[in-house]
């Protein structure tokens, strides 16, 4: 089998997932299983706003910062987010599976970081403390939420005053927020847009929490 036919069934297969991924989300709020957390892992070829190093490159981040991975699946931004701020810094990795916080784990201590620190966290429940992050990061993740505007509300209240929270959606995604209704949810819950990056089926928004 050549390369090129290696990679053309891998895409077929992306997509078939993804399209019943969407058709059983479709029904219920479904996470993405920490089975599948390959798949969430692989930056998309195709939109370069959903890349890690380009998210973590915009968060404006700091040596000594903490900063929320709100649902983070297997880790594909943590550990560069605690590379970005540094060994006196610190990142808690939040997700509803223990799954996904095993890989976690196993990708930290491989990387030999040891500035991440793991939890169990239902996003919107008020489990979350105030006014403890200088930033929070959502990729692909605030469809997933039964209660999206709960969810914004209490990740505006854990933010810092002039903390930011980068919003990453791509179409790919089975839970897929539009750009709009997501900046009207984040008004809602009192942010103000700070900046905008790519277009209406990949994007990533960064909200601020006024001072």
């Amino acid at each position: 089998m050549t390369a090129a036919t290696t990679l053309a069934w891998l895409i077929a297969l992306f997509i078939a997932i993804s399209l019943l991924w969407r058709l059983f989300s479709q029904r219920q709020a479904l996470p993405c299983p920490s089975w599948l957390g390959w798949m969430v892992e692989l930056d998309n070829p195709f939109a370069r706003t959903h890349r890690a190093d380009f998210i973590v490159r915009q968060m404006l981040l700091a040596p000594g910062m903490t900063v929320l991975d709100a649902g983070c699946g297997p880790g594909r931004l943590s550990v560069p987010l605690a590379k970005a701020v540094g060994p006196a810094g610190s990142v808690v990795a939040a997700d509803l599976q223990a799954g996904m916080l095993t890989r976690v784990r196993a990708k930290a201590q491989h990387a030999g970081i040891d500035n991440i620190d793991t939890r169990i966290v239902a996003l919107g429940q008020g489990a979350l403390e105030t006014n403890r992050y200088d930033r929070v990061v959502m990729a692909a993740v605030l469809g997933e939420i039964p209660d999206a505007r709960a969810a914004l509300t209490e990740l505006f209240g854990c933010l810092k005053p002039g903390g930011l929270l980068a919003i990453a959606e791509l179409i790919f995604d089975p839970h897929f927020q539009r750009c709009g209704k997501v900046r009207a949810l984040a008004e809602a819950a009192g942010f103000r847009e700070h900046a905008h990056f790519g277009n209406a089926v990949a994007y990533l928004m960064l909200l601020e929490r006024p001072d």
